[in-house]
């Protein structure tokens, strides 16, 4: 008697007949492996997803985000002297300064990649909170308010990043009638 082949399952680990399009243990549905099993269905409901993390476009999206950030908040007003950049105001130009940065990084990168601004925006985002803290005197504000804004800088990073990506990628191809 042949044996059949089996398919393990990637939510549960159970063991599947490979005729089986579901999981008989959980349920979830069984893929095979390969670029040629999603139909084109799948293909366009999976479009805006992102398939991995890239290191690579994380430690250019930390370059990008701190050369900004420190252009912006702590270089423009050494330069410009009408420019005062310290406590709240500071905080509230790191937001912007941060969704452009994550909108730039999403329009040069290949492929998906909006989950690496989100991650390099974070990392810029800690020295950043420490820096305006420590710098501030007229116009002061309790710490976690800085560390608020500072989330709510991150949450315009991953807004802008996949802003990025949608105009990278261009309009979503028509549906078949």
């Amino acid at each position: 008697m042949a044996k059949s082949k089996t398919v393990l399952c990637p939510s549960c680990g159970f063991k599947n007949a490979s005729t089986q399009k579901r999981c008989v243990s959980c349920g979830a549905k069984l893929e095979q492996l390969g670029p040629s099993s999603r139909s084109r269905e799948e293909e366009i409901e999976r479009r805006y997803q992102q398939e991995g993390f890239s290191l690579i476009w994380m430690l250019v999206a930390l370059v990008v985000q701190g050369v900004l950030t420190a252009a912006i908040v702590i270089g423009l007003p050494m330069v410009v002297q009408a420019f005062d950049f310290e406590g709240i105001y500071g905080m509230y130009i790191c937001v912007p300064v941060w969704f452009l940065g994550g909108m730039l990084v999403g329009l040069i990168s290949p492929g998906k990649t909006f989950i690496e601004p989100v991650v390099a925006a974070f990392f810029i985002a800690v020295p950043t909170v420490f820096y305006l803290v420590q710098n501030q005197t007229v116009r002061t504000m309790p710490t976690f308010m800085y560390v608020i804004i500072g989330c709510v800088g991150v949450m315009f990073t991953l807004i802008g990043s996949y802003i990025g990506e949608r105009v990278q990628m261009g309009p979503p191809p028509k549906a078949a009638d």
